[in-house]
């Protein structure tokens, strides 16, 4: 059997990322090793926090090509589930988190909606309407 464990995501500043995923979403925030964050609903998921320097083995044309993407929102994206992606919304919205898109409905018995982290990454919220 294989499950997911984690991901790594490229953040501008860890304590502003810490925050987002602790206060906004409330997220665990994990001591175990690299700096990391996960739902409380799933103890076993990671998702290591680190800057675009924090490879030591890139280049600084790799470092400024990595910069360049998440400026733009293009290098990370992630996809959550949630029951209620109307009230997540509203939640998330109310602590001035950067909208990309409102609750929509979408073939395939979906409900999703869409904002940026403080470092740009795509967090899409995903809610299945239909059996």
């Amino acid at each position: 059997m294989i499950r997911f464990f984690s991901c790594t995501l490229a953040v501008h500043d860890l304590g502003s990322a810490l925050g987002f995923y602790r206060d906004v979403l409330g997220f665990t925030v994990w001591g175990d090793g690299p700096v990391s964050v996960g739902p409380p609903s799933q103890p076993d998921v990671r998702i290591v926090l680190e800057p675009p320097d924090a490879d030591r083995g890139a280049s600084t044309a790799d470092r400024s090509a990595i910069e360049d993407l998440m400026s733009k929102a293009l290098l990370n994206r992630l996809v959550f589930a949630t029951d209620d992606c109307d009230g997540t919304f509203e939640r998330i919205e109310a602590a001035g988190v950067e909208v990309m898109q409102e609750p929509i409905d979408r073939p395939g018995g979906v409900r999703d909606c869409a904002f940026l982290d403080p470092s740009g990454n795509l967090l899409r919220f995903i809610q299945r309407t239909e059996a």
